[in-house]
């Protein structure tokens, strides 16, 4: 069973074959066990063209059907973008933030040594020279402790040379940007990125009452974990982290979209400056596929791009751990909205290289849906 929602701008035309193509890759990635239910949102600057919720909340066929528009996702490290990266930008259109500025400068506990030229473009290009990870709920049992750890954790790689993505560089965002507002993370976002945006659907942390409308993404002690953060550092911050923590619809995430196909004007006017937007999207020169923030497709040739193969250079996203993915892509005009809940199950599969195929296909098909598209000379082949 599904939901659809479906909208079509009559001077888009849509590529009957490709909404066919796209329901067919979800419903088979439900069939193959890798996710229980899915949201899929696609659309231009100016439009939704197409909007759909696929399987159930769980397993159990009786469980909810996932909407568009109500159904709240846990989005993972979209909350890197979404959230950290977003408020920040808002921060640095300001004239509050220096992207060159050292990090010492706003969090001077973050300091010694090679972390003296570590900058607030580092960490969100991922050039800080932090490792990947470190289990600090394994570590701490509060968030202060959590954050001590945080501070003392050293350099693996000189600063500035090579883009390694991290967790930390976010975690560290975060603190930094309650240093310099003077706001906890959670209130400084909703006042610069959610409320501007009219983003009503989504939070941090959620009531009883939405935790109830919430796809759970896995199973705790033989409950499911539903309408918590799914990642345990994220926990151990009390469900607020530059990383992790933001629970979304996908119409919200679309609305979110848009705003950057629309070179930063949301729906109160202009958001965010055309310069800051720029230099937001400008890769660094040894920060290879990452973007402030964001990611690129690598267009390597060793493997398809998470993004798909028909994707422009131009375009950019980011994926999260529980299942989804948000990808903008200017060139084509073009958004895509995929959100599952992949780590959802109680057999303790890995599906992540399934879930990889799955969003390879979907965004392929995404492209196809507008015949437009593949008329311009952005991709070779469609």
């Amino acid at each position: 069973m599904a939901v659809a929602q479906l909208f079509i701008s009559g001077a888009v035309p849509v590529h009957a074959q490709s909404i066919g193509e796209i329901d067919a890759i979800v419903r088979r990635g439900i069939k193959q066990g890798i996710y229980p239910g899915a949201v899929v949102v696609i659309g231009r600057r100016d439009s939704v063209l197409y909007s759909r919720g696929y399987g159930h909340f769980t397993w159990d066929p009786a469980s909810s059907v996932p909407t568009p528009d109500s159904t709240l996702w846990d989005i993972a490290s979209i909350t890197k973008v979404m959230g950290t990266t977003s408020a920040a930008m808002r921060l640095v259109d300001a004239g509050r933030l220096g992207l060159d500025a050292p990090v010492r400068q706003y969090l001077p506990r973050f300091s010694g040594g090679a972390k003296n030229r570590v900058t607030v473009r580092m960490l969100l290009d991922h050039t800080s020279g932090l490792r990947a990870y470190v289990p600090f709920f394994k570590q701490a049992r509060t968030r202060d402790a959590a954050v001590s750890l945080l501070y003392s954790e050293p350099l693996v790689r000189e600063p500035g040379e090579k883009p390694a993505y991290s967790d930390l560089n976010a975690l560290l965002l975060g603190l930094l940007l309650e240093s310099v507002s003077g706001m906890p993370l959670d209130q400084l976002v909703t006042r610069e990125v959610f409320e501007p945006l009219e983003l009503s659907g989504t939070a941090y942390r959620l009531s009883a009452r939405a935790r109830r409308r919430t796809v759970p993404t896995a199973v705790w002690r033989g409950h499911p974990l539903q309408g918590q953060v799914n990642d345990p550092n994220a926990a151990l911050f009390g469900g607020v982290a530059g990383h992790a923590g933001i629970f979304s619809t996908g119409s919200d995430l679309a609305r979110y979209a848009q705003v950057w196909l629309r070179n930063g004007v949301g729906p109160r006017g202009r958001w965010v400056s055309p310069a800051t937007i720029r230099r937001f999207l400008t890769p660094g020169a040894k920060s290879g596929p990452r973007l402030l923030g964001w990611d690129t497709p690598e267009l390597d040739g060793k493997q398809p791009s998470l993004f798909g193969t028909l994707i422009s250079p131009a375009a950019y996203g980011h994926t999260g751990f529980t299942g989804t993915e948000l990808w903008v892509d200017p060139a084509h005009d073009l958004f895509l909205v995929f959100l599952t809940n992949g780590t959802f199950d109680p057999r303790g599969r890995n599906s992540h290289q399934e879930l990889r195929i799955v969003r390879t296909s979907l965004s392929d098909a995404a492209i196809r849906l507008v015949p437009q598209v593949c008329q311009q000379d952005l991709v070779a082949e469609c």
